[in-house]
């Protein structure tokens, strides 16, 4: 029973919504050109990050096993 309550109630809802409830997006943010390119530089950080720590940790590998520590092998 309590299900079919809230089933009359969210489709109730539904038919009172009307377009005046929607949010235009356009209004709080301002999309231009220069906006794709700013997405793309800030994902391709996340997707270079990886590999700047790689070679970090091939250089730091290479600096100890260099200075005759070959015990770090696990």
């Amino acid at each position: 029973m309590k299900r079919a309550l809230g089933v009359v109630i969210n489709f109730c809802l539904l038919l009172a919504c009307n377009a005046a409830y929607a949010i235009d997006s356009y209004r709080y943010m301002h999309v231009s050109i220069e906006t794709p390119w700013r997405i793309f530089l800030f994902l391709l950080i996340g997707i270079l990050a990886p590999f700047v720590v790689l070679v970090w940790l091939y250089w730091r590998h290479a600096q100890r096993t260099k200075k005759g520590d070959h015990n770090n092998h696990v």
